[in-house]
């Protein structure tokens, strides 16, 4: 039902629901008859009524000695939506200006590398998402490709869409084709370096500062990525790619 799926977001789980729409059918009852209209045993009943009342849906009063329990008007639910969202709100700018720069502070310096390795089509596509997250992030969306011929059919295939998501995000690539070949896309720059040795082997290097990645495949084609995170190295790379660019 689509109120449980909404009140789930608010942090009900689906027996809450079903006390409390009991209690706003029934009205002011006892537990056994909040019990029978749920279709919840007795002492589970009585747990979820009490939280309930902490979350101010449910309130009781005495009968003599028994307690009967009444539901808070449904209005009740739009307050804890509109504190949950004061909430989280206090939660985002607490998490943007104080414990994400406090915790940035734990990791290494931005002078300092970081080498990771990746391996199979997993590995391969969490890179390919890492080039396009990290660049949409940048105010100039630009990034350089070495792509050799031998690893052009196998690089793309756990992201068959990625020139698709990479032209969404505005991002343009510069390539430099090893080897002929290579099919021209939108937002996209190619210039070739001649091969004759067909024995080079199949390597893909992106350069996308503070990062650069080297893919190749091993064992026919398989998959390997080894992610390197240093602005310094990135830099030089990125110095190094423009200027055969421009020689080309």
């Amino acid at each position: 039902m689509i109120i449980h799926e909404t009140l789930a977001q608010l942090g009900l789980s689906n027996k809450e629901t079903d006390v409390y729409l009991a209690l706003l059918k029934l009205g002011p009852c006892s537990i056994r008859d909040i019990a029978t209209e749920a279709s919840i045993n007795r002492g589970s009943t009585y747990e979820i009524l009490k939280s309930l009342k902490t979350r101010s849906l449910v309130s009781y009063y005495p009968v003599g000695k028994r307690r009967f329990f009444c539901a808070e008007p449904p209005e009740y639910l739009i307050s804890i939506l509109e504190e949950k969202q004061s909430n989280l709100q206090i939660a985002s700018q607490a998490l943007r200006n104080e414990i994400v720069p406090d915790l940035k502070l734990l990791s290494p310096g931005s002078d300092s590398t970081t080498v990771r390795q990746y391996e199979g089509d997993d590995g391969i596509e969490f890179v390919l998402k890492d080039i396009l997250r990290t660049v949409s992030k940048q105010g100039d969306k630009h990034y350089r490709v070495y792509s050799s011929k031998l690893i052009r059919k196998y690089l793309y295939r756990p992201l068959p869409n990625f020139t698709r998501l990479r032209v969404q995000k505005n991002i343009h690539v510069n390539v430099i084709a090893i080897g002929d070949g290579g099919d021209a896309a939108p937002l996209s720059d190619r210039k070739w370096i001649p091969n004759q040795n067909i024995n080079l082997g199949a390597s893909y290097v992106a350069i996308y500062p503070p990062k650069c990645a080297m893919i190749s495949l091993t064992r026919g084609d398989y998959p390997t990525a080894v992610v390197i995170d240093s602005i310094s190295i990135a830099h030089v790379m990125a110095l190094s790619f423009d200027t055969l660019w421009e020689r080309l």
